[in-house]
């Protein structure tokens, strides 16, 4: 029988998410952490549902409008469309998480 793997919570990588300008528009005001919820398996990641969210690592930047676009349309298409691997992004960015200036440098690339 498989179990529900739960939700790993992290406050101090949210608030280094939410200090860092949106990945798609480059806005630094109304930043908030979105969570990645499409699945690669190349890592194992599984597909989340509604009502799931994935790990807190697998967060990207988003301002509040790009946020809302991303859930408005399908995850895949709203990344695709800006050139944006979304779980690797998360992950680079967890590896510097705290790092600011390193944090800028993912973001910014």
């Amino acid at each position: 029988m498989k179990f529900r793997d739960p939700r790993k919570h992290d406050k101090g990588h949210l608030d280094f998410i939410r200090g860092l300008p949106c990945v798609t528009c480059g806005d630094d005001t109304s930043t908030e952490a979105a969570h990645v919820r499409m699945m690669d398996p190349t890592i194992g990641k599984p597909m989340t549902g509604i009502g799931t969210k994935p790990h807190d690592k697998f967060t990207v930047p988003l301002c509040s409008e790009c946020h809302r676009t991303q859930h408005e349309q399908s995850e895949e298409d709203f990344w695709e469309g800006h050139g944006i691997d979304p779980v690797k992004l998360s992950l680079a960015l967890y590896s510097v998480s705290g790092d600011y200036s390193a944090g800028l440098m993912i973001v910014g690339r």
